[in-house]
This record gives C-alpha cells, sequence and structure tokens, in this order.
C-alpha cells in the first residue's frame, strides 16, 4: 500500500520569464486552485473568494500585519476550513488565513488564466513532506497516519 498521495499540478508560463505552479484542491467541497508556493510561510486564502466556498465565514482579525506577496504589508484574517483536500488528503477543520489576494488575480486576468482561491505554502508542504516533480507534473504529499 502507497503511504503518499500524488496530485497534479500544472505549470503555468507567466509572460515568458518564469512561472507558477498551480494546483487543484477542494474546499468543503468545492473544487478551488492553489498556487502552490516553496517560499510563503504560510498556506493563505483569498478573503473574497473564500466566500463562495462557505458563506458563513467567520473571520477575526490576526494581530499584527503580514507580509503579503511583493512585499508589502497587509491585514490578514483568521478562520476555520470545515474541510480542505487535495487528493485523497483530508484536512477537517484546517485553522486558516486570509488575506487579498486581488493583486495575483488582477496580474492572472491580464494574461487570460483563471483566478487562484488560494496560496499553498510551507505549513502543509512541510506538514506533509510534499516532493514537487517538474518532469512528472506531480506533487507527492504523505498523509499522517
Amino acid at each position: 500500500m502507497r503511504r503518499y498521495i500524488e496530485i497534479p499540478i500544472n505549470i503555468i508560463n507567466i509572460e515568458g520569464d518564469g512561472f507558477h505552479l498551480v494546483a487543484e484542491g477542494l474546499i468543503n467541497n468545492k473544487k478551488a486552485r492553489f498556487v502552490v508556493d516553496t517560499g510563503a510561510s504560510r498556506t493563505v486564502f483569498d478573503k473574497e473568494r473564500i466566500l463562495t466556498f462557505a458563506d458563513d465565514t467567520e473571520f477575526s482579525e490576526k494581530e499584527g500585519l503580514s507580509a503579503g506577496i511583493g512585499g508589502t504589508d497587509i491585514s490578514s484574517f483568521i478562520f476555520t476550513i470545515k474541510e480542505l483536500s487535495f487528493g485523497d488528503l483530508k484536512i477537517n477543520n484546517y485553522q486558516a488565513v486570509a488575506m487579498d489576494l486581488s493583486n495575483i488575480n488582477n496580474s492572472y486576468a491580464m494574461i487570460k488564466l483563471p483566478p487562484i482561491d488560494g496560496v499553498l505554502g510551507g505549513d502543509l508542504m512541510k506538514k506533509y513532506q510534499a516532493i514537487i516533480n517538474y518532469k512528472s507534473k506531480k506533487m507527492r504529499l504523505t498523509p499522517k497516519y
């Protein structure tokens, strides 16, 4: 029996001089798109888009400012996701962080890419021992049994 799961990743060319890795997952059983960011210390969700996955989401403001994409300090909020999943990996009652990711989604819209719902960061990648295989375009995650 395999002790890990593999999820597909898409390698998206960003204007010819870089790329993003994008993985799909589920937030409360609804499809979601995530940028896989090995440099992000934490997994974060777009504060506006998360409402499409749970309209009863209650946010509490996180103390202090968080370093956002692009190095700016922005407010962040804590909330709970009932179920977050990537392939067969299911995470229940995930204490999540939301922030404004409109800068990423605006950039994506300019190059005709669909929006993202979150950034998969180092907290979950470390916990589930992520291994990214660029050749096979898959990310391996090892659930805790």
